[in-house]
């Protein structure tokens, strides 16, 4: 076994964005594509070492890219000045999530009948917004994401299965959030999961997260749970 990647650039409505591809050359012909989507900073060695984690798994995975090609933030008012634009025009996150399918939809290793999302804090609002706008994707799960709906997809049927993983105690997803969502999925008539951890906040699969008074502490426990749910999931969704 041995995994290989490259970069990968694609545009929308003229901005560049560069995301990495990563795959097992060991497995020979096609196989089902995951995309990874990031957290508030921008795409960095987190995402991209999921995205080799998941090849080793005999998935291609592909660490997104929504802000821009370099663009990433080093603190805490860079990353908000960086995502709150494209949570408060959820229709633009959208569609640069649709070219970044599209992108990896397009590489010769990947079966595009096949194709997943994950996505990690506003990655796990990204994929859902995926599955609710109807991006072809058989299923996306989203760990500690941000579950506020978009306002342009009311009404709308999704197909994707959604699995969401979710920190209990997590102040930016509280409980009445959680029922929302839970309505949400429902209505639309989801195929829909939610595993919540106990004594569990924000940010609970990033090593680098110790900040409670923030509301972002990392849990080794919920951390391995999640991602073998996570493998579950894709089993069932990418067979």
């Amino acid at each position: 076994m041995s995994i290989q990647t490259r970069t990968i650039e694609y545009t929308h409505d003229g901005v560049t964005f560069e995301g990495l591809l990563a795959w097992d050359d060991a497995h020979a012909g096609p196989r089902p594509g995951v995309a990874v989507a990031h957290a508030w900073a921008g795409r960095s060695a987190f995402e991209d070492g999921k995205a080799r984690a998941l090849a080793e798994r005999g998935y291609v995975g592909f660490a997104m890219d929504v802000y821009g090609k370099g663009r990433r933030g080093r603190t805490r008012e860079e990353n908000a000045a960086l995502m709150t634009p494209l949570v408060q025009d959820r229709a633009l996150l959208q569609a640069r999530l649709g070219a970044a399918l599209q992108a990896l939809a397009a590489q010769p290793e990947v079966d595009a009948q096949r194709l997943a999302a994950i996505g990690f804090c506003f990655g796990g609002l990204s994929v859902l917004d995926m599955a609710r706008c109807g991006l072809p994707l058989k299923g996306v799960v989203s760990f500690h994401g941000l579950f506020t709906p978009p306002g342009n997809t009311a009404g709308r049927r999704i197909d994707a299965r959604v699995l969401a993983l979710h920190g209990w105690d997590d102040p930016m997803a509280k409980p009445e959030a959680v029922l929302a969502f839970a309505q949400e999925m429902s209505a639309a008539g989801a195929d829909w999961q939610l595993h919540a951890y106990g004594g569990t906040m924000h940010a609970f699969t990033n090593p680098e997260a110790n900040d409670p008074d923030f509301g972002t502490v990392y849990s080794a426990r919920a951390d391995a749970r999640s991602w073998r749910a996570m493998h579950d999931f894709l089993t069932e969704v990418l067979a």
